[in-house]
């Protein structure tokens, strides 16, 4: 924090005599109790209706108003007093006190008295009191130059008191003259708060130690040296700043951040530390390359230095490594009155040639490079629909197990779409329950009229799931569960859905081998949905499909529950399900604002 400063310049010494100390306004203070019981009586002439003087005598003859007014004028009186510590050792007279106390007879006041002195929290304020008392608070400033050049540019002597956070500016060298100049200010720091140092001011000398010929890391490791206070000798920016509010816009981190790791940081001191999923505060965006930024809720004003936006989507894409497309997969499981999810396994890719379609590739989804995205608090309102919640995970991980048991603890409340197909129907099938069945040319018109979110061919017929079928659930009040491939989330990211999506991650292979050892996996080489035991590949497909799904579309994930066991998991969603219908949480902006 600033304990003074001092301006001087070629017309600094006659400057100083407008600094003449200003009359002294203490007698007004005395007095003012007195005023403030008076005024109604003197404004009584100047008040038309009788309303008006009943509001001036209750505002002013407010007994808490008073009182407030008393407290000021004893402090303000014992302030004319220059006051002064009666002593300096509190705690060692306290010491000398019960030791004395010791000898005479123990009464029930002096063993009160004895515990009161021996009681940790009365000796650490007392000896707080003795600290204070024998330090001295005036502002010590250096003594005023006698030997100022005229022709010497107006100059600025600042001395700020060094404590354990950082300066919160950066410096660098000027590339056309050479001069140490301050680059950065970062909100919310020391020399921020101070007032006292501004971008573009040339920077002299640091505790009397010039400047001019060093490098900006040679000056920063003076400044990492020193102790207490802080003296700059600076030449003032003529440039003016324009004041910059503290910023109102939010953030949410896509990837993870170590300004340590960061080799084009101006200053890794100065970064800000972050992980995917954080939510940050964009405190200035003045510098093209590097933004100034705090998370969200702390309560540390001081902000550190992240990547702006449009530098990291460009160095991360010239980065980018070679897009890899997870085959896509669709298996037909057999469990009435639930969403199938059209994905083949791996057995299945041999025997069918048409893999699930979308009507966006994988390949279009990822060249996206994620970076922030701009996030506002959101509150589901009482009269709203219900945010779509969409599961996403590989086959076999346990996430159609967990739709399940969702469904069964609440049928009134959870409830999921029903999918199209241009299959005949069966003896023992109801349209609209199992399937909505429909024509082959009626679907593939549905298809060019973009109405299915994922849709697929198996065995020369269509599947799919459309966009009036989430609908159609979400009308009836209830939450609709989907289960989608990952590269389709993007597209239901709308203000209409608000979607939730849930990561259904596998635990790690042993752990698999362990508890899947007699569990099944359905697959769809017949109709039947026969189920056959998991094997080695089946759970090495598991965690590489979760991989590649975390890698490329982690970034839309609200949140991640690993599947170690059914039952935990199951009570971690539904946890999740009640936090997510009665608290608040961060949205895309586009949502509340299209």
């Amino acid at each position: 924090m600033p304990v003074g400063s001092r301006d001087f310049c070629r017309s600094g010494r006659h400057g100083h005599q407008r600094l003449a100390t200003l009359a002294d306004s203490r007698d007004f203070a005395i007095g003012l109790y007195e005023l403030l019981a008076a005024l109604p009586a003197q404004l009584q002439p100047h008040v038309d209706s009788q309303e008006d003087l009943t509001f001036l005598w209750d505002m002013f003859g407010e007994k808490s108003l008073h009182s407030l007014v008393k407290i000021y004028e004893k402090l303000h009186y014992y302030e004319r007093q220059n006051p002064v510590p009666i002593l300096h050792s509190a705690a060692a007279l306290a010491d000398d006190l019960a030791e004395e106390l010791q000898n005479k007879p123990l009464n029930s006041e002096i063993r009160e008295l004895l515990k009161l002195l021996s009681k940790p929290n009365v000796k650490a304020l007392l000896s707080v009191h003795d600290t204070v008392a024998q330090k001295k608070y005036d502002p010590v400033l250096p003594p005023m130059p006698d030997d100022i050049d005229d022709e010497e540019d107006s100059v600025k002597i600042i001395r700020l008191v060094k404590n354990r956070e950082p300066l919160g500016a950066t410096i660098k060298k000027d590339e056309q003259t050479g001069a140490i100049v301050v680059a950065r200010i970062m909100r919310g720091g020391a020399a921020d708060r101070s007032g006292l140092i501004h971008v573009g001011d040339e920077l002299r000398e640091v505790n009397g130690i010039p400047v001019e010929d060093k490098k900006p890391e040679e000056i920063i490791q003076i400044l990492a040296q020193s102790q207490g206070a802080i003296t700059f000798k600076i030449i003032p920016s003529i440039k003016e700043e324009t004041p910059s509010k503290e910023g109102k816009m939010f953030i949410k981190a896509l990837f993870d951040y170590d300004p340590n790791e960061d080799k084009a940081i101006p200053c890794k001191e100065a970064g800000l530390s972050f992980k995917k999923g954080d939510i940050l505060q964009i405190m200035s965006q003045d510098d093209a390359m590097w933004w100034q930024a705090k998370h969200e809720g702390d309560a540390n004003p001081r902000a550190g230095l992240i990547p702006s936006k449009h530098f990291q989507e460009r160095r991360l894409a010239l980065r980018r490594p070679e897009i890899i497309v997870q085959p896509l997969k669709i298996s037909n499981r057999k469990s009435s009155g639930f969403r199938r999810s059209f994905r083949l396994s791996r057995k299945d890719k041999k025997t069918n040639k048409s893999m699930y379609e979308c009507k966006k590739s994988d390949q279009y989804d990822t060249a996206d490079v994620p970076t922030y995205e701009e996030v506002t608090p959101y509150r589901r309102q009482m009269n709203e629909k219900y945010r779509l919640v969409v599961l996403v995970g590989p086959v076999g991980v346990g996430l159609n197990e967990l739709k399940r048991k969702l469904l069964i603890s609440d049928t009134q409340h959870y409830g999921v779409t029903v999918p199209h197909t241009t299959r005949a129907r069966r003896s023992q099938e109801s349209d609209g329950v199992e399937y909505i069945f429909i024509s082959k040319h009626l679907f593939e018109t549905d298809v060019q009229n973009n109405k299915f979110i994922e849709y697929g061919e198996y065995k020369n017929n269509y599947y799919g799931t459309s966009i009036d079928s989430i609908r159609s659930v979400l009308a009836k009040n209830k939450v609709c569960l989907l289960d989608v491939q990952p590269h389709t989330v993007k597209h239901l990211r709308t203000l209409e859905f608000k979607p939730y999506v849930i990561f259904i991650k596998p635990p790690s292979i042993e752990r698999l081998r362990e508890t899947r050892k007699n569990a099944k996996i359905i697959s769809s080489r017949d109709d039947q949905g026969t189920a056959k035991p998991f094997t080695e590949e089946d759970f090495e497909e598991m965690i590489k499909s979760a991989h590649i799904m975390e890698s490329q579309y982690g970034h839309l994930f609200d949140k991640t529950i690993v599947n170690d066991d059914l039952t935990m998991a199951f009570k971690e969603l539904k946890t999740t399900f009640d936090k997510l219908e009665t608290e608040t949480h961060w949205v895309p902006v586009s949502w509340l604002h299209s």
